[in-house]
């Protein structure tokens, strides 16, 4: 689609003397449409499961976690420290991550030598992807790992333009917060770090500097190692946890169709035509971000193929290279770039009704199979009025010596970070990171348990009867909207009767997933 002539003809209108050209304003524009749009969005509906999870996280603030470095969560007590308890104060910085790496896009395409309107097509681009607007909706890992993979493209992108290696070191730099935010970061660097050394880029930007970079990445990475080595490698059980559920044969196929949904689907046809460029380029470095694709495209699609996500921050780099390589083709006839536009307009406007909450709360049930980030924020504050009525209902006597437990970490979120001012006590949770704060009242002799629906908690009160002689279902849990999450159809347990002390049994309860 974009010959090897029409590459070289869009690297000579965004370069000027060797120079590249000033980075287009309206990038900037584009950057802050985005921003405003998910920053009005950011009150509708309620908290994700993971948002609650991560506030809970934040109230214990530690050097690392079980399925997370330490950044995001900071991220998320400084919010808590600025604005309480507020889902659009917490959104801040997740938009902040999407507005960001808008302007990251732009600059990639600016340093393979886009010129104004490459630079804003990347923009563009970047802005309608279905991944970053759902993550810069929810302030999770993604939309802190989404902007760092992009920005270490970046900085790669420009080392491979200059020449110079002195960037190796903001590469590291980057790498190593990355990984402060999302482990993925440091195995996406690790994977660079080897192209780099085994191929023929290592004979021009190789040097001191690269191994200076990859130091800096490695101490900046030093607490989270610290933790993970006292607490048994958690993060390493996680994984495999999360590769049993999500890995395998069986979920090939949904990686390799869910790649088609990082981008919008109208521009899918500019990170194809990114890597192709990339490739053709004559520039060893760059071609370094093509290897690095193909080997994490593979990696992922064996050992997480369900989690399709994985790679979105590169997809950034990718989509830049595009805008640049179909520069001239684009707009050697104008009819082309206008139906590039309108179908980038039809197809970013139906993924934004699906990752986005423009829909009325009742209309969303439908969206929960495709994406289900919407869907993951409804029926928490009924979750907790529920587990407050069959808390009350207990004879004062009873409650004195009872204790919450949640099997799932978003069960316990929601408890004591919705809860805290309805008179509820801090929920235990047995899951992920959770389960190291301890049992709450380690001789409670009744345990109110909470847990999921069960296809995703099957057996639940049988479980509960290996520990208590006595369990009864005390409410079912739903949403007034009717969609079926991960908690629909779960149940509120009253166990009494343990059959030993509630302390004893908490070493068994632990759940990594």
């Amino acid at each position: 689609m974009a010959d090897a002539g029409a590459v070289g003809r869009a690297d000579e209108a965004g370069e000027d003397g060797g120079r590249i050209v000033p980075l287009d304003r309206r990038v900037l524009a584009v950057a802050g449409v985005v921003f405003v749009v998910l920053m009005a969005l950011s009150s509708r509906y309620g908290f994700h499961r993971d948002e609650l999870y991560f506030l809970d996280c934040a109230r214990h603030l530690q050097a690392s976690y079980v399925d997370q470095p330490a950044l995001a969560p900071l991220l998320a007590r400084a919010s808590l420290s600025l604005f309480g308890v507020s889902a659009t104060g917490l959104r801040l910085w997740s938009a902040l991550a999407a507005a960001g790496t808008v302007v990251v896009g732009g600059l990639t395409a600016r340093e393979f030598g886009g010129a104004r309107r490459a630079q804003l097509l990347a923009a563009i681009a970047t802005g309608t992807m279905p991944v970053l607007l759902g993550s810069g909706h929810v302030a999770n890992t993604t939309p802190y790992e989404v902007l760092a993979w992009a920005a270490i493209a970046l900085v790669v992108a420009r080392i491979g333009r200059t020449g110079d290696t002195r960037w190796w070191l903001a590469a590291g730099a980057l790498v190593g917060i990355g990984s402060e935010f999302n482990h993925l970061a440091a195995i996406f660097g690790t994977v660079l770090l080897a192209a780099v050394l085994l191929g023929p880029a290592r004979r021009t930007v190789a040097d001191r500097r690269l191994l200076a970079g990859a130091a800096i990445a490695v101490l900046l990475v030093l607490p989270d190692l610290w933790w993970q080595a006292r607490h048994g490698w958690a993060m390493f059980a996680m994984t495999r946890a999360l590769n049993g559920e999500h890995g395998g044969a069986g979920n090939i196929l949904t990686w390799i169709v869910g790649q088609l949904g990082m981008s919008c689907l109208a521009m899918a046809v500019l990170w194809v035509v990114g890597l192709r460029f990339l490739w053709r380029s004559g520039r060893p470095l760059w071609r370094c971000l093509v290897t690095a694709y193909a080997v994490l495209f593979v990696l992922f699609a064996v050992t997480s193929g369900a989690q399709v996500y994985y790679l979105a921050g590169l997809y950034v780099c990718l989509l830049a290279a595009g805008a640049v390589g179909l520069d001239e083709w684009l707009y050697s006839r104008p009819d082309r770039l206008r139906s590039l536009m309108v179908g980038t307009a039809i197809s970013a406007a139906l993924s934004a009704v699906i990752v986005l909450p423009v829909l009325p709360p009742s209309d969303v049930a439908w969206t929960y199979d495709t994406s289900a980030i919407s869907g993951e924020t409804l029926g928490w504050p009924q979750l907790v009025g529920t587990v407050g009525r069959v808390w009350t209902e207990l004879p004062a006597g009873q409650r004195a010596n009872a204790t919450i437990f949640a099997a799932d970490y978003a069960e316990a979120g929601a408890i004591n970070e919705l809860g805290r001012n309805a008179g509820l006590p801090t929920a235990a949770g047995a899951q992920n990171t959770d389960w190291w704060w301890g049992p709450g009242n380690a001789h409670a002799t009744t345990v109110v348990a909470v847990a999921p629906g069960p296809d995703y908690a099957p057996g639940y009160a049988a479980h509960l009867r290996r520990y208590f002689r006595h369990v009864r279902v005390a409410a079912t849990l739903s949403n007034p909207e009717g969609v079926h999450t991960i908690e629909w159809g779960g149940h509120v347990y009253v166990c009494t009767g343990p059959r030993r002390p509630w302390g004893a049994i908490w070493p068994e309860l632990r759940n990594y997933a």
